[in-house]
C-alpha cells in the first residue's frame, strides 16, 4: 500500500505564521518588515478603539494589510471572561461586521483580549462565525495546534525568538508537519527598542525553498482541506472535494498535487 503523507501547500513540511494585536501604529514599521522578507501576519484589530491616535486609521486597514490576514480582537478590548455571554458575542460578531466592511473580506479569526477565556466562549465562537482563536500562552515548540480555539504559538517575539528560529530552520524530518507560530504587539518594539530583532528574524526566515509563508487563517483553511482529501482504502487513488488544491507525498516522492476539484490515482 502507498505511504501517503499530508504535505503544505507546494509540498512544504514547515509553515511560519506571525500573530500581532491591537492595530497600533507600529504595525506600519512592521508591516513593511514583513512585505520586505515575504513573511505574512494576522493582525487583530479593536474597531471601536480607532479614535485612539496610537491606532492606524480605519481608512487604512485595506491597504495597510494587503496580503496579510486582519482578524477580530472585539471591539473594545475587554478582559471577556468577567463579561455576560451576550455581551461577549455582540464584541465578536460587532468586531467581525466592522472590520468585514473596512476589509471587504471575511473575518473568521480571533486573538482573546488580555488573553481572557472560559469554555462558554470557546463553545460560542463557531456560531460566530469564528474558525480560531490563539491565547497567549507558548509552547516553545513546533506541533500543530491541537484545539484551534486555544491555539498557542510557539513564541512571543521577546522569548528566545532567535533561538527557536534557528532551531526551526534546522528540522529536516520531512515525515513531520512543523508550525512556527510568533506572536506580539508592535508597539512593543518602539517600547524596548528592539526592532533590529524582528529585523534580523524576519531576514533569517526569508525565501526558504521548504517554509510555507501563511496568515493564521490560511493554515487552518488548508488543514481544514486537507483534512476532506477522500483516499481509496488501500491508498491506490484520492478525490478532492475542495475549490484549493491540496499537496501529499506519496512513498517519500515528489509532492503530489491534487487539484482542487480533481481525482489522481496513487
Amino acid at each position: 500500500m502507498n505511504k501517503v503523507y499530508i504535505c503544505f501547500p507546494g509540498g512544504k513540511h514547515k509553515a511560519l505564521t506571525m500573530s500581532y494585536d491591537d492595530g497600533r501604529e507600529a504595525d506600519r514599521r512592521l508591516v513593511d518588515i514583513f512585505n520586505r522578507n515575504g513573511i505574512k501576519g494576522t493582525f487583530h484589530l479593536n474597531s471601536g478603539l480607532f479614535d485612539d491616535l496610537r491606532r492606524v486609521r480605519p481608512e487604512e486597514v485595506r491597504t495597510l494589510y494587503e496580503g496579510h490576514e486582519v482578524a477580530c480582537h472585539t471591539v473594545t478590548h475587554p478582559t471577556i471572561a468577567r463579561c455576560p455571554l451576550p455581551a461577549v458575542a455582540r464584541e465578536v460578531l460587532d468586531d467581525r461586521v466592522a472590520l468585514e466592511a473596512l476589509t471587504g473580506r471575511p473575518v473568521r479569526g480571533l486573538s482573546y483580549p488580555n488573553g481572557s477565556l472560559s469554555p462558554e466562549i470557546e463553545a460560542m465562537l463557531p456560531a460566530c462565525g469564528i474558525r480560531y482563536s490563539r491565547v497567549v500562552e507558548t509552547t516553545g515548540g513546533f506541533a500543530l495546534p491541537e484545539n484551534p480555539y486555544r491555539w498557542q504559538g510557539t513564541c512571543h517575539h521577546n522569548h528566545r525568538l532567535m533561538e527557536l528560529g534557528e532551531q526551526f530552520l534546522a528540522l529536516n524530518k520531512r515525515q513531520y508537519l512543523y508550525l512556527m507560530y510568533v506572536w506580539g504587539h508592535s508597539y512593543e518594539f518602539d517600547n524596548q527598542g528592539n526592532w533590529d530583532l524582528i529585523e534580523d528574524f524576519c531576514r533569517m526566515m526569508s525565501g526558504k525553498d521548504d517554509i510555507w509563508y501563511c496568515t493564521n487563517i490560511e493554515f487552518i483553511d488548508y488543514m481544514d482541506d486537507a483534512r476532506r482529501l477522500r483516499f481509496a482504502a488501500d491508498n491506490s487513488f484520492v478525490s478532492n472535494p475542495n475549490a484549493a488544491d491540496c499537496y501529499i507525498s506519496v512513498n517519500d516522492q515528489a509532492p503530489v498535487c491534487i487539484p482542487g476539484g480533481g481525482f489522481v490515482r496513487l
